[in-house]
């Protein structure tokens, strides 16, 4: 028995695998079938009946979801007859549906108003008074379910059934009375929450993190890596680009490391890319100075020592190539290879799992980094909780690369209260804490959406970073800075 079918979709060739269905057939095909209950990270529910076809030889049309495609099928999606079914869907689904279209976030990405102007554009014929039920509930500390806006898709309860296992929600009475809804004394309550808002296909389930903030149509989109552990999930991340302002992180699907979702910690990771959460311009002795000014102070200090006074603490919350950079560019200028320490929170249990995304690392690059270090045969030692070593190393310059996510440090104050300890401190990162203000020199770096580079995951997997428009201009990543350093030492000599 062969492992492969082949079928044909509006007189187009298609080769599927065994036990593909019509749907998946039609995706792979880059054909739209209309739907509202089918999601490629669910099971099958086949309660919406809008993605009706014809198939060659059966007597009535079928649903697409869930009809397996065969050797030979015939499939037609876009005759009169399969165009008026779906019609007809479509208005059963906006029989009860508000037309609050204006004031809804999920206006502009919405799959009602979306296959209306696809597969819609009628008159309706519907003339009773629709059914009000339940608004703006608070089901959750993320989100807010409007229940009159539920098309009864059921792919929240899905999710909740078979990705976290939790099983919050239901749908509770019949017919036209039907609500999606929490089970009495119940919240929803997980790390992966916000995906409830992702894959509701209407303005049901909206985030409360975005709910009223930008319309969509404001907001340009882009591909990155989220850097809130070592997962790495793929995920697109949302700026208005007139205002160099960000507003929201969502999963974008790579079979291979996040699938379809990502968790609620990591939807936090846009925050800190934001003016006002960073250090705008160097800081020397805590006052503003150019950054010219900056590197140049940091070239001459280190070209005042020898490799052995010199320490460099790494996180792993930068690329790949920055990490390289660094290390090239110092060994260049001293000839010898810098001391290495490498900065972890004490209160990291780094092999956590929550069995879904998160990971106990919360570093985007721990695998990198340590490629690095290994490529450049240096033998880092480890900074956690413990700074003896760092403080008995008898370093007379420090460059400390900190982390982008505080977060993920929460004894990041205690740790910079010993940092600054030492005799000469430089920091390379965005803290505007009390602590990070009494070093020596500071400067702000490009945070992970504003440079190019690479992170590698807990599992190896190699993700490139796509830089989007800096939010401070002059500000750099650290290959940048010590692409420019390593100019500056040579032209001194």
């Amino acid at each position: 028995m062969s492992n492969q079918v082949t079928l044909s979709i509006n007189n187009q060739s298609i080769t599927v695998p065994a036990g593909s269905t019509i749907m998946e057939a039609a995706q792979k095909l880059g054909v739209t079938v209309p739907h509202f209950c089918w999601h490629p990270g669910l099971s099958i529910a086949g309660v919406c009946r809008f993605c009706m076809v014809r198939v060659e030889g059966m007597p009535k049309l079928q649903i697409a979801c869930n009809t397996p495609a065969s050797e030979g099928m015939k499939v037609d999606t876009v005759s009169d007859e399969v165009k008026d079914a779906h019609k007809w869907a479509l208005e059963f689904h906006l029989i009860n549906h508000p037309l609050d279209c204006p004031i809804c976030d999920q206006a502009g990405e919405c799959e009602l108003q979306n296959y209306y102007m696809k597969v819609g554009k009628y008159q309706s014929q519907m003339e009773d008074e629709k059914v009000l039920k339940p608004k703006a509930l608070d089901v959750g500390d993320t989100l807010v379910l409007d229940t009159e806006r539920c098309i009864l898709c059921s792919r929240c309860v899905r999710f909740e059934d078979e990705v976290t296992k939790t099983s919050t929600l239901g749908i509770f009475n019949r017919g036209d009375q039907a609500t999606i809804g929490t089970y009495k004394d119940r919240k929803i309550k997980h790390n992966y929450s916000y995906n409830l808002a992702d894959i509701c296909p209407v303005g049901a389930f909206t985030a409360k993190d975005f709910r009223f903030k930008c319309r969509v149509w404001f907001l340009k989109e882009s591909k990155t890596v989220c850097p809130g552990c070592s997962t790495g999930c793929n995920v697109n991340l949302f700026q208005n680009s007139n205002q160099r302002e960000y507003y929201r992180l969502k999963p974008r699907h790579n079979a291979d490391v996040n699938g379809h979702w990502m968790c609620d910690t990591g939807r936090t990771m846009y925050e800190h890319l934001n003016a006002s959460a960073r250090l705008s311009s160097p800081l020397l002795n805590g006052e503003s100075v150019s950054h010219q000014a900056a590197l140049q102070a940091v070239t001459d200090a280190v070209k005042s020592i020898s490799a052995d006074k010199l320490a460099v603490v790494f996180t792993a919350q930068f690329t790949s190539e920055e990490y390289s950079a660094t290390l090239k560019t110092l060994k260049a200028t001293l000839k010898s290879a810098p001391k290495v320490f490498v900065w972890r929170d004490e209160s990291e249990k780094i092999e956590d799992f929550d069995g879904i995304l998160f990971r106990g690392d919360r570093n985007p690059n721990t695998r990198g980094m340590m490629d690095v270090l290994k490529e450049e045969g240096i033998n880092p030692v480890m900074l956690k909780g413990d700074f003896s070593a760092l403080a008995s190393s008898g370093a007379e310059l420090t460059l400390i690369f900190g982390p982008e996510i505080e977060v993920g440090y929460p004894n990041l104050q205690k740790a910079l209260g010993r940092f600054i300890e030492m005799k000469k401190t430089v920091y390379f990162g965005n803290s505007l804490s009390e602590a990070a203000k009494r070093m020596w020199i500071r400067i702000p770096v490009k945070v992970f959406a504003e440079k190019n580079g690479t992170f590698v995951n807990f599992n190896g997997v190699a993700q490139k970073l796509k830089a989007n428009a800096p939010v401070f201009p002059a500000v750099k990543s650290v290959d940048e800075y010590f692409a420019e350093l390593g100019k500056i030492a040579q032209t001194a000599i």
